[in-house]
């Protein structure tokens, strides 16, 4: 169980190394750049980042698409992609959930099993990425790929949970009480 939870923390990790802290458009979260592409904006140079600043708790994925030839089909690409970068992160994100329960069921001599909760946690992964909106693209003029960024609100993530029927009640329970502090927590390792 340990080494699952670590491992899940060590993938998000990696991902805030290649990513600092990603800014939404309207933040003033002050960000480095890591591609140095000038005249981009901040998300565009950070990339795909989990971030709590004054805009709530947020999953960004950051997504781009070389020119194609059609250029709606190019910005839907990167649109696509912006939301699977959402998805990676959503993921890895759940995985540390599913493991801090499951630990934590175990140790309160709860009978859970870890293909369930995985299944559950899964399920509620797939409802929630419906929640992830384009919330920018920017076109670079010197290569014309396009890049977007899709945007999931943590409090989109716990409203979808409420709604959700096939899930274990503890589960939900753990998900209510703690999602936050195990955001957080992850949020800080990756500064």
């Amino acid at each position: 169980m340990k080494k699952s939870r670590l491992s899940a923390v060590a993938n998000l990790f990696s991902i805030a190394l290649f990513a600092l802290a990603l800014s939404a458009c309207s933040s003033t979260t002050e960000v480095e750049s890591n591609l140095g592409l000038k005249g981009a904006p901040d998300w565009v140079n950070e990339g795909t980042n989990i971030l709590n600043d004054k805009d709530g708790r947020l999953f960004h994925g950051v997504g781009s698409a070389s020119p194609t030839g059609d250029m709606a089909l190019q910005k839907s690409v990167a649109d696509d992609r912006a939301r699977a970068e959402v998805a990676k992160v959503l993921s890895s994100y759940m995985d540390v959930v599913s493991s801090d329960y499951l630990a934590s069921a175990k140790a309160g001599g709860a009978n859970v099993t870890e293909e369930a909760v995985s299944r559950q946690i899964k399920a509620l992964t797939r409802v929630n990425l419906t929640g992830a909106k384009i919330i920018g693209s920017w076109r670079d003029p010197k290569t014309n790929t396009i890049y977007s960024i899709a945007e999931l609100d943590m409090k989109h993530v716990k409203d979808t949970l409420t709604g959700t029927q096939d899930m274990n009640d503890d589960l939900r329970r753990y998900i209510e009480t703690r999602a936050d502090n195990i955001f957080d927590s992850v949020a800080k390792e990756k500064k």
